[in-house]
């Protein structure tokens, strides 16, 4: 992230994680430490992953005391290993021991989704298949978890509801008909918006189509029906580079189904679709700790 973005997007959000977690004063640390005392912590990995979170680690000690140094020895993106040292925080003691809970749930919660990311774009590297994530972020951390996907090898769909037209089986029913719906996001939304349909069955493809859509998200379509709706998008003029037809990959409530819907299905999707989307990449964990290794008290 960038120096801009996590001054205006992300330090008002690491300081509301700082103060959910110390809402007056960190009675233990305090108890313990009367007074600032020269510390040091390294950064040790507890399991293999994609590490990812590493400026937002050190961007929570940085903001409780600016003379905090975090020296890091590898990058986001990195692969790393169970047991590897990956930096060392330094300064008063007390920020460490306060900074360090909130530091480590960012950085876990960012390398697992970039570890779980990484698995799943494996699995369609020279496909030609794009993985996109979805909305289904945790609240308050959507810029961390969209921002680890894409270190993982995964590239976002929508940021959130002001960032494209999605028309939804919700939305679809509300304004009548695939047609309707259509119809009114091209008359409200302004022209640069392209307008992306979810549908479900074939008649909802020809629907989409006909109304002017410009993509076409394939819901849960089983493979069968997946290849009836590329033919009739194909027949009506669309091209993978002009359609991005969009699997949204089955079973994602569950990470091993999905992994293995994509293993099952993989020949047959890349010769359909140009990016699957799934929600499962929002949701796990890799084991890192911050262990004192000095402090002069």
């Amino acid at each position: 992230m960038n120096k801009i973005t996590m001054t205006l997007q992300v330090d008002h959000l690491i300081l509301e994680a700082l103060k959910e977690d110390i809402s007056s004063e960190d009675v233990t640390t305090n108890s313990v430490m009367k007074e600032a005392v020269p510390g040091e912590v390294d950064l040790i990995c507890k399991e293999d992953g994609i590490i990812a979170g590493l400026e937002i680690f050190s961007r929570v000690f940085t903001l409780l005391d600016a003379d905090t140094k975090v020296e890091l020895f590898c990058k986001d993106g990195d692969e790393v290993k169970k047991g590897q040292k990956m930096g060392k925080v330094t300064g008063d003691i007390r920020v460490l021991l306060s900074g360090e809970r909130v530091a480590l749930n960012y950085l876990q919660r960012m390398s697992g989704i970039a570890t779980y990311t990484h698995s799943v774009a494996s699995l369609l590297e020279g496909t030609g298949i794009t993985l996109l994530d979805t909305r289904k972020t945790t609240p308050n951390m959507r810029i961390f978890e969209k921002y680890a996907v894409r270190v993982g090898g995964g590239q976002n769909h929508r940021y959130n509801l002001s960032d494209g037209v999605l028309l939804k089986d919700n939305h679809i029913g509300a304004a009548g008909s695939v047609a309707n719906a259509v119809k009114m996001a091209q008359e409200y939304a302004p022209f640069v918006r392209k307008i992306e349909v979810e549908v479900e069955t074939l008649d909802q493809v020809k629907e989409a189509v006909e109304a002017g859509a410009d993509i076409i998200m394939l819901d849960n379509m089983t493979p069968e029906m997946m290849k009836e709706a590329v033919q009739l998008l194909q027949d009506a003029g669309f091209s993978r580079q002009d359609a991005i037809e969009l699997l949204k990959v089955q079973a994602i409530s569950n990470t091993c189904e999905v992994l293995d819907s994509i293993r099952l299905n993989l020949d047959e999707l890349q010769t359909m679709v140009d990016s699957c989307t799934t929600g499962t990449l929002q949701g796990a964990a890799v084991r890192i700790t911050g262990d004192i290794v000095n402090y002069e008290g």
